[in-house]
């Protein structure tokens, strides 16, 4: 038996275009250790290269392509993480608004079963009535006199 997606879940994530998938992967990678651990990792190796060819460095201090390198990769960012964000913001409306059109429905279920409720509560205080007035009957026809109606 196969389970059934969220219908959120489907709209997000199966119906995504390629590029916010793309969006959503980078930006996950951005924003985590592994990306910052990589990136040291890279920015050390690049400095120790430079400080190592002292005499003929190929990015001489103030290191510019690596400066050029993360201007670049900030201006690639930027617009993913909004786009990331904005996919994010709208996961959150579509599952705020399946939530509410579940609680709506739920809320229709309660108001019908409290509705059959006090119907069978009225029910029962008619058999309770009925009840009483047979057991008076049949109290006065033991005494010989005559019952309530």
């Amino acid at each position: 038996m196969a389970l059934s997606k969220h219908p959120v879940n489907v709209e997000v994530h199966d119906q995504a275009p390629l590029g916010a998938r793309v969006a959503d992967r980078v930006t996950g990678f951005l924003g985590s250790w592994r990306f910052i651990i990589v990136q040291t990792i890279v920015v050390a190796i690049w400095i120790a290269a430079n400080a190592y060819l002292l005499s003929r460095p190929f990015d001489p201090y103030p290191f510019i392509l690596l400066n050029l390198a993360f201007s670049t990769q900030a201006a690639y960012a930027a617009p993913l993480i909004l786009l990331a964000g904005n996919r994010a913001a709208r996961r959150d409306r579509l599952t705020l608004e399946h939530a509410a059109a579940e609680a709506d429905i739920e809320d229709e279920q309660n108001r019908r079963l409290l509705e059959g409720n006090v119907e069978i509560l009225t029910q029962i205080q008619a058999l309770e009535r009925r009840i009483l007035q047979l057991e008076g009957s049949i109290l006065a026809a033991i005494d010989g006199r005559p019952g309530p109606t």
